[in-house]
């Protein structure tokens, strides 16, 4: 008889054979944990992209997590649809963008809006200057 693996040890498979770090594994490992906890224990298989996006705004939302945890989430979560469960996600529009505060705490940018570009940042630090 054989022994089915657990979908937490072929991530941890997965991530080894492609040599990523223990931390990224540690992190990835607990970031995909935290999301099929966070929608009740079900299947990554039986969710799409309306669950990662409810998860990825809980995140940001509730939990008031930094751009750079919920990247990282993302990632992981990207790392589990496209690595382990073989989903392509290229029709899903990129649910698993993430923005970034700009650097005067506007707020969370999303990617169709402004992208700040280095003489912007100057600009905006010399009028504060004044």
């Amino acid at each position: 008889m054989e022994v089915k693996k657990k979908l937490l040890d072929i991530v941890r498979d997965k991530i080894r054979f492609k040599h990523y770090s223990i931390k990224t594994e540690k992190s990835y490992v607990g970031w995909i944990k935290h999301y099929i906890f966070y929608h009740n224990k079900k299947h990554p298989i039986e969710m799409a992209k309306p669950e990662i996006e409810q998860f990825l705004t809980h995140l940001a939302v509730e939990r008031k997590v930094s751009p750079s945890t919920q990247n990282q989430a993302s990632s992981a979560i990207l790392f589990l649809y496209k690595e382990v469960l073989g989903i392509d996600m290229s029709s899903w529009n990129n649910a698993l963008t993430v923005g970034r505060k700009c650097p005067w705490g506007a707020g969370i940018t999303s990617p169709r809006e402004k992208t700040y570009t280095t003489s912007t940042y100057q600009r905006r630090s010399e009028k504060s200057d004044r």
